[in-house]
């Protein structure tokens, strides 16, 4: 089947004749052997090359690209500098870098945003602190990993006479809020999650749900408080004018809806502190505006707190009766920091008028720690006042403060 040696043609075939092209092409010369052309080839144009860029930050470029990339950067500014914002922005997608960023960025923005967006259907302003607190404890929940859910949280208040706690869980925490905010649920004609024959109480409500074979003992819980927290916002927003008058009660005494929600703001904020301080989580107090609010409630409820005291036995008795609505003996309350003000406490009678004229003592002390005696997490006797005056009318404001704490 081979042909002679002389490649296998038989003499006197086509391929002798004179001109004839071989059939087996020669052996081509070696790559290194070539002369290198005389024009060498092109870049790819400007606007191919910036098409590349995002190719090129993720390192998906062929090498022939890479390098007609990398020469391209070296001569055109615009370019170079959207490569550097692509590789920035791409090293960002990286799983395996640290992602800890500043646990007060979110708050930072958060707060930014309810300072400067106006919402579609606006809040009402009596409102506006509840629903800024919730925000600001859904994003601390949003932070926190599946175990902290279970870390032991120990909720303390005051009880009268003596500081007391009750020890619980991260889940445990947002059940009770879930369960007492459904207190102003159940006022607006919204789904009580206590169910329609829970105690008006919000102790009772609690331990009535911590008892409960069917409590969330897991981060289960945060979805169904966030919508009732978002519910009762949109209500509220949608309801009009004179909603703000509505009675909520709570047991043995009621709120009118703009104080209750208040209240709410006030003991998420607290809770969320103490959420915040189970978990090694920073945690701002609120707004200015927005503490100034909560101090003002606490202040205006201290006369009744303090003749309920009274009739307990627990405050030392009235000494100057006055008619209603007239001015009596009053403590001078001077709040400092973010959210302080002035304001006047009746002694006598919660009916009475608080007044400059008729002040027998004054009390002053910063902002949270006023919010930290108020919250049962102080003790009344250790709270760090400047005080002045009428040394019994002092400790009874105090401990009547203190006593405005529950669980």
């Amino acid at each position: 089947m081979s042909g002679p040696l002389d490649g296998g043609r038989d003499h006197g075939g086509p391929e002798d004749l004179p001109g004839a092209v071989p059939r087996i092409p020669g052996p081509r010369a070696a790559g290194d052997d070539l002369s290198p052309p005389d024009v060498l080839p092109s870049p790819p144009p400007h606007r191919v090359l910036k098409s590349l860029l995002g190719a090129w930050a993720l390192a998906a470029c062929s090498a022939e690209e890479t390098a007609a990339v990398e020469e391209h950067l070296t001569g055109c500014a615009p370019c170079a500098d959207e490569a550097l914002r692509l590789r920035d922005a791409v090293g960002l997608l990286h799983t395996d870098r640290d992602l800890d960023l500043d646990p007060l960025l979110r708050s930072r923005v958060l707060e930014n945003c309810l300072g400067r967006r106006p919402a579609r259907i606006p809040v009402p302003a009596w409102a506006g602190a509840y629903d800024a607190e919730t925000a600001r404890l859904d994003a601390l929940l949003r932070d926190i990993g599946d175990a902290e859910w279970h870390a032991p949280v120990r909720l303390k208040w005051f009880d009268g006479e003596e500081k007391v706690s009750r020890r619980t869980t991260v889940a445990g925490v947002i059940g009770h809020l879930m369960s007492t905010d459904g207190l102003v649920a159940s006022a607006l004609g919204l789904g009580d999650p206590a169910g329609p024959d829970a105690p008006a109480s919000p102790a009772e409500r609690t331990e009535l749900l911590w008892g409960s074979g069917e409590r969330p003992a897991t981060r289960s819980v945060r979805v169904p408080w966030r919508e009732q927290s978002h519910a009762l916002v949109r209500t509220v927003s949608f309801a009009g004018h004179g909603v703000e008058r509505l009675s909520v009660p709570y047991g043995d005494f009621a709120l009118p809806l703009q104080d209750a929600m208040l209240d709410r703001a006030f003991e998420c904020w607290v809770h969320a502190d103490d959420i915040a301080a189970a978990v090694d989580y920073p945690y701002e107090p609120p707004a200015g505006a927005h503490l100034h609010h909560m101090i003002d409630l606490a202040a205006r409820l201290l006369p009744e707190a303090l003749a309920a005291r009274r009739r307990a036995g627990l405050a030392s008795p009235a000494r100057g009766l006055v008619t209603a609505g007239s001015p009596g003996r009053s403590l001078h309350l001077e709040v400092e920091g973010a959210g302080g003000g002035h304001w006047y406490i009746s002694l006598d009678s919660p009916a009475a008028v608080g007044d400059p004229d008729h002040a027998v003592a004054q009390i002053a002390l910063d902002a949270v720690e006023f919010c930290q005696l108020v919250a049962g997490h102080v003790p009344p006797a250790d709270a760090a006042a400047g005080q002045e005056g009428d040394r019994e009318a002092v400790r009874d404001v105090l401990f009547a403060a203190a006593s405005l704490s529950r669980l």
